[in-house]
């Protein structure tokens, strides 16, 4: 067959996770591009692969990108590996696959083992409707912003922060159910269940050792009544002189509703006041005449 990059996810932890398709990937291959070749060629020597191996990692992803692209181009096939789980999916490989596709090579991709995956189904919480954010970010105000998405959410978390993490989403929702997945597929797997009041308390001195996923169920529906008071006091900002979505950032922070749901609801000229869609007062709008 012509040139083609094939991408070849492995395991997580346990070496015999590995697929019978992705072992045959890796010993018709031309070359195989690892993240880490000394950490490949640990799993590769278990399953007495012998390939020839080139580093392919985030400082060097652009320019080894465009020499293997070159390769499939002259009809060498290219694996793809990263250190564990699928590539792309927060390791590098992204460069290549894109380089592929506007070069019109074929890209095939090989299915195997997810820490994403894993996590969300030992969870047990909603998988109906979720979302991978890759690693969690740093900044409380992007991390606050995530917690209030409508989505289980699977995260990536370094065991450091763990804590810090689960308390901040605990200052919003106390009683929000997370699950603190470690180590998955290891000797010492772990998954850890409940709120995210008890999880932060458990994790506030010593955080968890090892890889962790985060899971964390969906933020609860604001209603429009729910909204009410806070899309009150937004206003009152805006009256002052204030731009709206600074004002709804402020009052989120202050009250746990969510600020884009703030900021659409002004904007969209949502009422502010009674359920029935007048401001307090009279079913036409004008304030209730005095006593």
């Amino acid at each position: 067959m012509s040139g083609r990059l094939i991408v070849c996810p492995t395991p997580i932890g346990n070496l015999e996770d590995i697929t019978l398709r992705v072992l045959a990937a890796l010993r018709e291959a031309d070359v195989v591009a690892c993240e880490d070749t000394r950490r490949t060629k640990i799993l590769l020597d278990r399953y007495g692969v012998n390939a020839k191996l080139v580093s392919y990692h985030e400082h060097n992803e652009p320019g080894r990108s465009a020499e293997l692209v070159k390769r499939m181009h002259n009809g060498d096939v290219v694996a793809l590996v990263s250190d564990a789980g699928m590539p792309l999916v927060s390791d590098p490989g992204y460069v290549l696959v894109r380089g592929c596709v506007a070069a019109g090579l074929a890209v095939e991709v090989l299915p195997g083992p997810s820490a994403a995956l894993a996590a969300l189904v030992a969870s047990a919480l909603p998988n109906d409707r979720w979302r991978f954010v890759g690693f969690l970010p740093r900044k409380k105000g992007e991390l606050v912003e995530l917690f209030r998405m409508p989505d289980t959410l699977v995260a990536f978390e370094s065991p450091r922060r763990v804590g810090a993490s689960l308390e901040a989403l605990a200052e919003i929702d106390p009683l929000r159910p997370v699950a603190v997945c470690r180590e998955l597929t290891k000797i010492h797997e772990e998954v850890v269940r409940g709120t995210a009041g008890e999880l932060a308390a458990r994790y506030a001195a010593d955080g968890p050792r090892g890889e962790v996923v985060l899971v964390i169920g969906a933020a609860p529906a604001a209603t429009d009544l729910d909204l009410g008071p806070a899309l009150a006091a937004v206003k009152k900002l805006v009256d002052a002189g204030a731009k709206p979505r600074v004002a709804a950032g402020v009052v989120a922070e202050l009250t746990g509703a969510a600020a884009n749901q703030l900021y659409k609801a002004l904007t969209d000229g949502k009422p502010v006041g009674t359920p029935d869609g007048t401001p307090d007062g009279t079913p036409d709008g004008k304030p209730a005449p005095e006593a």
